[in-house]
């Protein structure tokens, strides 16, 4: 297009040369029009070549809690149309946990790398201002940047944060949303500002819905980036009257079916202002269910229940069995994702920043590990060009649990009370029947035993073998409860180098409590 516009600006500058008078006003009027023209279609074809981008980030939402994952009793009409028009991820990989979870999607890291303030590795990591965010990377090909929702990466509190390390400040040019979970309230906040203390919590997924649809029609002529990382549904529930009592699964089907409803409305958004064709949305969740929050710890099912469902797979959050890691995921863009497509290849959260820089054509951080990989070719329906040696590791805070490659996942020999897991060693989140160690590895065939209940390791000691290498390997790299990484990153001063990962003191329990994840 600009070497167009080059030629046309050459040849009418020649023929110009020859006319006066008149003539050449009116000529020179005509180019100014064309030229305006022109330069606002090598615009368009240049925004063209950077798609628009948005995440729908739920919390504690469990693997089956979709429709179109197995729901028996929550209704997701548009999250099913989305998978029909798009790509449904059955091997979609986040963190145990919230804070983890959100600094392996920004940084596109496992949160044990990722450098924190004050070099100490936190249950919810407090995100070091040297880190580059997806926000950040997208910023240099000139993406309008916005994040509505619960942030949870500048301290784990409503009250006692740094404002510093709001999304503000990490590559967002706006924000609407709260510092961290709604345990008790949630504070509002525009960008670094306090706007409603203790905001009603029934009208979060709308608000921030709102808010998200306003941004996008705001910035629809340029390529943008939408991050809406929902409050819910982790407890506290509530939702809309609209939506108040109507599903058979209680009030957390309630706050499901209005999470699908609000879906819907983005995606009606960018097929009304022609976006669709140039944007990928991306659907998933920080954890698998928090089952603490059921009956008995089971699976969600009951009406009371307030926590979610894993489905065929094993235990939830605050666990490396895959109901704490693996959730739901559905990628939408219609000429570029196929529709009604299945993806059966591991992906992560992880793979999201270098992927969405892939397809922006901006450079991916050189000079740290980034353990994301580049799945434009997951994207784009393209399974045969999957890494067959992609492997995924289950770490627990700072303990290194299971590994996976292709079907195989192999459980690490751990103790019962893991130190490494502390304040999660005597797990309070999942059932007594999970609280398990394993004296010896423990192998499982995830094609075959979703639930992860026989140990195959002696017919495959090869695999084993395999996979503890690679265990080890990792360890190396990254580090486990026992030893720093090498290129485990520390960005502010140290006297020396730690050798293991420094975590804070340990805090007794309050009478009667248990150690929560809030």
């Amino acid at each position: 297009m600009k070497t167009a516009i080059a030629a046309i600006l050459r040849t009418w500058s020649h023929k110009n040369q020859q006319q006066k008078g008149p003539c050449a006003f009116k000529s020179n009027m005509c180019m100014t029009m064309l030229l305006v023209v022109l330069h606002g279609m090598a615009g368009l074809a240049f925004a063209a070549d950077r798609p628009n981008f948005v995440i729908i980030f739920t919390d504690d939402q469990g693997y089956q809690d979709v429709g179109c994952f197995g729901s028996p009793d929550i209704r997701t009409p548009r999250l099913d149309r989305m998978a029909a028009e798009g790509m449904k991820f059955t091997s979609f990989y986040a963190q145990p946990i919230c804070g983890p979870s959100r600094a392996a999607l920004m940084t596109g890291c496992y949160p044990m790398r990722v450098a924190e303030r004050g070099n100490i590795k936190q249950v919810h990591p407090i995100l070091h201002e040297e880190e580059i965010t997806v926000a950040e990377v997208l910023k240099t090909r000139g993406y309008a940047t916005a994040c509505f929702g619960k942030w949870d990466l500048a301290k784990h509190s409503q009250t006692d944060f740094f404002i510093d390390l709001f999304p503000t400040r990490q590559g967002f040019d706006y924000f609407f949303g709260t510092p961290t979970s709604n345990d008790r309230f949630v504070n509002l906040y525009r960008d670094e500002e306090l706007i409603e203390p203790k905001a009603d919590m029934a009208m979060l997924t709308q608000r921030y819905t709102d808010e998200a649809i306003a941004f996008i029609r705001q910035h629809r002529s340029e390529p943008f980036f939408v991050y809406i990382p929902h409050t819910m549904p982790h407890t506290r529930l509530a939702a809309s009257d609209r939506f108040r009592g109507k599903s058979k699964r209680g009030l957390y089907g309630d706050v499901i079916e209005e999470i699908d409803f609000n879906v819907g409305r983005l995606l009606d958004t960018l097929q009304e202002l022609d976006l669709a064709d140039n944007t990928y949305v991306l659907f998933t969740s920080d954890n698998g269910p928090w089952l603490i929050k059921n009956k008995n710890h089971a699976d969600g099912h009951l009406p009371s229940d307030h926590g979610g469902s894993a489905g065929p797979l094993r235990s939830g959050k605050v666990s490396t069995f895959e109901g704490g890691v693996r959730v739901p995921a559905i990628l939408w863009g219609p000429g570029r994702v196929p529709a009604a497509t299945v993806c059966d290849q591991i992906a992560t959260t992880m793979d999201i920043l270098p992927t969405f820089a892939a397809l922006a054509g901006a450079d991916v951080p050189s000079d740290r590990v980034i353990d994301g990989e580049d799945i434009r070719h997951l994207f784009h329906g393209q399974f045969d060009q999957a890494n067959p040696d992609k492997t995924f590791f289950y770490y627990l805070r700072v303990h290194l649990q299971a590994v996976r490659q292709g079907k195989w996942k192999l459980h690490l020999p751990r103790e019962k009370e893991p130190i490494g897991a502390a304040p999660f060693s005597r797990n309070a989140h999942i059932a007594p029947s999970d609280r398990v160690g394993f004296e010896e590895p423990f192998l499982v065939d995830l094609e075959n035993d979703l639930g992860e209940t026989t140990n195959v390791a002696a017919e495959h000691p090869d695999v084993v073998a395999r996979l503890l290498r690679l265990a080890e390997a990792m360890r190396e790299d990254l580090g486990d409860y026992d030893r720093v990484g090498k290129n485990m990153r520390f960005f502010d001063p140290l006297d020396q180098r730690p050798t293991r990962p420094p975590v804070p003191a340990p805090r007794a329990p309050r009478q009667g409590k248990t150690s929560k994840d809030e």
